[in-house]
């Protein structure tokens, strides 16, 4: 069961990523809400971590560019339950050579219901929500009944596996 109540001094660890026809969104976001940032702790990666740290005169614990395996820290300290909150504003409209490290990111924080916002307005209602000042803990999921399950053979479940060529291998 979530927990809601006054924060206690710990800080919102928040993650800020921006693919780059975003990173200037994501800055002016960050300029904008700049005084609600300062009381948390900042992580991103490569080149964004760097503008806001830069822009921002705010420390931000940095990753390596999302194309050479940021994305994929980020999602491993998601895991850990190390990230509150992600703010990644990627473009939807322009391919990225690391699509599937984006789409793991995206999906590692739903797998761990972490809130994530992909564009501006729903960054604002984040960080605008009476939860982000409270001691709220989202619930975590139970995988273990997954994770203790052995999935059928395939002789179990009526099938029959069939190699490259259609050869009946069962």
């Amino acid at each position: 069961m979530p927990v809601i109540g006054p924060r206690e001094g710990s800080p919102r660890r928040i993650a800020l990523v921006a693919h780059d026809n975003k990173k200037r969104d994501l800055l002016d976001w960050a300029h904008f809400n700049r005084e609600i940032l300062a009381e948390h702790s900042l992580f991103g990666t490569g080149t964004t971590g760097g503008l806001v740290e830069s822009e921002l005169a705010l420390p931000v614990t940095r990753f390596r560019s999302g194309p050479l395996g940021g994305d994929q820290q980020l999602g491993a300290r998601i895991t850990e339950g190390a990230i509150d909150l992600v703010l990644f504003f990627w473009d939807p409209l322009e391919p990225q050579p690391h699509d599937p490290d984006v789409r793991a990111l995206l999906r590692i924080a739903v797998v761990w219901n972490v809130p994530i916002a992909c564009n501006r307005a729903t960054a604002d209602y984040l960080i605008s929500s009476p939860l982000l000042d409270s001691d709220y803990r989202p619930s975590l999921p139970d995988y273990e009944p997954r994770a203790s399950t052995t999935p059928p053979s395939l002789h179990e479940a009526g099938g029959s596996a069939h190699v490259m060529g259609g050869a009946d291998v069962s």
